[in-house]
């Protein structure tokens, strides 16, 4: 049997096919464009998605006994706004989770409508990110179009629509919408209100490994798919991640250092931190998590990389750093702004520390070690929670470097493990079909079977303490630079 997973990523849709034992058979991978039509604004063509997937999926199954594939899920970029009309067209380009035009709104619903109210109905506050405030924007700068609305969905939920034709998201990405109320699990009546919009017009939510229906007769033709595969719910892109790496249950870590950054911590019982400087979402496991996010992470790692100093030879950069814990140059890692701790989308990157003498080196470390102090940051914050694990699992592309997952082991103070696969979303939301299709009893038996660590990053007593002075130093810029930005 095999399963596909889809990771509709924000440059690219990954695709991975996996078979019943958790082997990877074939990974194929999909660019589109990323569009950004005004400063601060990032959209993208929902129709981009559908397309380069079809492709991917082809090409993903070219080389196998199509009649064995069995089920299909989904890990997706989080928060994006997706409109439908009444004949299921596309209103608009997708507005991201990176966009950042709901300045205004979402310094209404914070201070008008309330951090406390809204940690009240959804358990989160608001942030520009995320889906409500753009519905907001919408109502208040596109009324047409917004009076056109029949359907609002998630980005991979209209890769879901148009496969299954139905309807329908799961707990852990509708959480980041501002719309569901967390704790309860159902669509926030108040923050419908608010935003003017129906629960008719949301789809029906499920638990991430909860099958929402078959591959339509359409698709399974242009897919050259049996008919009968069917299609789970699937779980936003950390949470697919998490599954990915075995971050579920109670307790458990994992650092995601992609394009955006995060620190995961899944939990057995709901709660918020109380500053809503983390996430307080639904988890793909049925369970809850905390979860602080950094706009830029490994994106940092690139714009330095590529724009700045204009090589591709990442780990060449890389393999002469060897002295940690000195550097006098810091980086704040604030290129699209920020949004766990700060949620200040304003928020922009900096070099500090820089000498008649600073080298290409510090520099490039200060960009790896910037992005560690600003993860450091959503871990303080989960500790006032009473939260402290003592490892974590890590993937992204980020986790490929030897240098950050030692940087990360020793800002941190926390053991590193690394697994086989680093696939994150896709592979997790592989393991969600699995499960859906009954070949696991539950997330976190399949998890708990098919992840493997291959490695452990120790953290270092000296080292730790050497960062453990730059991180109290790091932690006083932002303050100092707030009022810059």
């Amino acid at each position: 049997m095999y399963f596909i997973g889809i990771d509709l990523g924000t440059s690219a849709v990954k695709l991975l096919l996996m078979d019943e034992n958790g082997n990877i058979h074939k990974i194929v991978s999909k660019e589109y464009p990323l569009y950004f039509p005004q400063p601060g604004w990032s959209e993208q063509s929902p129709e981009d998605w559908y397309k380069q997937s079809v492709e991917g999926i082809r090409e993903l199954t070219s080389e196998c006994d199509r009649s064995q594939i069995k089920g299909i899920s989904f890990g997706g970029q989080m928060h994006g706004l997706v409109a439908l009309d009444e004949n299921d067209c596309v209103i608009r380009p997708a507005i991201l989770w990176n966009d950042g035009r709901t300045g205004k709104q979402v310094e209404y619903l914070n201070n008008v409508v309330g951090k406390k109210n809204l940690s009240k109905y959804t358990a989160n506050i608001a942030f520009a990110g995320f889906t409500a405030p753009k519905l907001i924007w919408m109502r208040e700068n596109e009324p047409e179009n917004f009076a056109r609305i029949k359907k609002i969905m998630l980005p991979k939920d209209y890769l879901a629509y148009k496969l299954s034709g139905e309807f329908s998201t799961d707990y852990s990405d509708a959480s980041g919408t501002l719309l569901l109320d967390v704790e309860h699990k159902c669509w926030s009546k108040e923050m419908l209100e608010i935003c003017g919009i129906t629960e008719e017009q949301l789809p029906k939510l499920y638990e991430s490994w909860e099958i929402t229906g078959t591959l339509k007769e359409e698709a399974a033709r242009e897919l050259d798919l049996p008919d009968g595969v069917k299609i789970a719910a699937g779980a936003g892109d950390n949470a697919a991640a998490a599954v990915g790496t075995a971050t579920v249950g109670d307790g458990a870590c994992n650092i995601s250092l992609g394009t955006s950054g995060t620190l995961f911590i899944s939990s057995g019982k709901f709660g918020v931190d109380g500053h809503n400087a983390l996430h307080s979402f639904a988890h793909a496991d049925g369970n809850y998590h905390l979860m602080g996010c950094m706009l830029s992470a490994a994106s940092c790692n690139k714009w330095w990389m590529d724009d700045i100093l204009r090589t591709s030879d990442y780990s060449g950069e890389q393999k002469n750093i060897t002295e940690l814990g000195e550097n006098r140059v810091f980086y704040l890692p604030y290129l699209m702004g920020e949004r766990s701790p700060h949620n200040d989308p304003e928020a922009r990157a900096a070099f500090i520390g820089m000498g008649m003498n600073t080298t290409r080196k510090e520099m490039t470390l200060a960009v790896l070690e910037g992005v560690a102090f600003g993860l450091r940051d959503s871990l303080e914050a989960a500790r006032t929670t009473g939260v402290n694990p003592a490892r974590t699992k890590i993937c992204g592309g980020g986790a490929k470097s030897p240098l950050w997952r030692k940087i990360i082991a020793n800002v941190m103070n926390m053991k590193v493990d690394i697994i086989e696969s680093e696939e994150g979303p896709g592979y997790g939301a592989a393991i969600l079909a699995a499960v859906g299709c009954g070949v696991f009893p539950s997330v976190e038996e399949a998890a708990r079977q098919l992840v493997k660590v291959t490695a452990t990053e120790e953290p270092e007593p000296g080292l730790v303490a050497k960062y453990e002075e730059c991180y109290q130093k790091f932690r006083k810029f932002y303050p100092a630079l707030k009022g810059m930005f």
